[in-house]
């Protein structure tokens, strides 16, 4: 994410940004909110002037609108953000407009910003500076590749040997390495490949990578985990993989404090969750982390549930945390089963 102007007074003002990838895209679905003003370049359908008696097929031409959010849509497969909403800055002010947003479309949001969307934008930025990883999850037969996403592992490819053992000419098993290995050398952005899987075969496929693919092997680490695809990705993320490589993740994050979360839980130790619950421990001040999931965080506001805006200043202004959790990730989609919103606490509540 690039940010090309802010003025703000407080948090209220406007941000003009870039978005630069789909991981931009999916930052700006829970940055945007509904009563938003909007302003982009877009398309815009103008009745073209004509003698005839049958009209004109209608004209589109390129201009700068704003709207007035009512929905905001990230569409992951056609790698744009769909913003609609009335438009204020127009001949045709308060009809309805859908503006789309694909990377390297510039758009300038005003509106009083949140602690939580700040954020946001502050981590797009520094995200674009880290390097790209890909994760390669391998075992006998088959393998799973993904891409690690600012929101998640994005799985973009499944490679599945057609049959084991030697066939008469043919070597399944270095064929089979070879169609993997082409995956990853199209892999082109990323700077680290994290090979993983359970055995001794992803030592032999970093072999076969070094005497055939060097370039790719260059850029490879090795993981034991102990299953592929999905699980495999949790895996690596859990034990720490990425959080060596770059820093600190938002999902390498977000999967400690589940885990975290959870442990507590089973013990009946520092640990809240649920709406009613968290709200208890954050009234007393026992809050040390509050954890919300981004559609749970959505969803409250799109309601006009202030009570949840007051939670979040309240475990900041007492020196906690408030980390937002992506539901396009496993440790999201378990914190919305404990009803979307839990928290670590500094104290266990009888």
């Amino acid at each position: 994410m690039k940010v090309n102007k802010q003025e703000l007074k407080g948090h209220q003002g406007e941000i003009s940004l870039t978005p630069e990838s789909l991981d931009d895209l999916w930052h700006l679905k829970y940055i945007i909110e509904p009563h938003d003003l909007v302003f982009a370049m877009t398309f815009r359908a103008v009745d073209a002037v004509s003698d005839k008696i049958r009209p004109d097929k209608i004209e589109k031409k390129l201009v700068r609108l704003g709207v007035d959010v009512e929905t905001v849509e990230f569409h992951k497969f056609s790698n744009r953000l769909r913003i609609k909403g009335t438009i204020v800055s127009d001949l045709d002010t308060g009809a309805y407009h859908t503006i789309n947003i694909e990377p390297f479309n510039e758009l300038s949001i005003v509106k009083y910003w949140k602690n939580d969307q700040l954020e946001r934008v502050h981590e797009a930025v520094e995200a674009a500076k880290r390097p790209e990883v890909v994760i390669a999850t391998i075992e006998e037969g088959e393998a799973v590749i993904g891409n690690v996403r600012q929101y998640g592992v994005e799985e973009v490819s499944r490679i599945r040997q057609s049959s084991s053992g030697k066939r008469e000419g043919t070597d399944a098993r270095g064929d089979f390495f070879g169609e993997v290995a082409s995956q990853l050398k199209y892999a082109e952005k990323a700077q680290t490949i994290v090979v993983a899987g359970p055995g001794f075969i992803k030592d032999d496929f970093v072999k076969f990578l070094k005497s055939n693919y060097k370039e790719v092997a260059e850029k490879v680490v090795v993981e034991d985990t102990s299953s592929i695809g999905s699980s495999g990705f949790q895996e690596v993320l859990r034990r720490g993989a990425l959080q060596r490589l770059i820093e600190e993740t938002r999902i390498t994050r977000e999967a400690t404090y589940i885990e975290s979360l959870m442990a507590e839980i089973a013990k009946d130790g520092k640990a809240a969750y649920g709406y009613n619950e968290t709200k208890k421990a954050v009234d007393f001040g026992a809050v040390e982390t509050l954890l919300i999931a981004d559609e749970t965080l959505r969803n409250f506001r799109e309601k006009g549930m202030s009570d949840v805006e007051e939670m979040m200043r309240s475990v900041e202004y007492s020196r906690g945390k408030v980390v937002v959790f992506s539901t396009e990730f496993e440790p999201g989609q378990r914190l919305e089963k404990l009803g979307g919103i839990a928290a670590l606490l500094r104290f266990p509540m009888a």
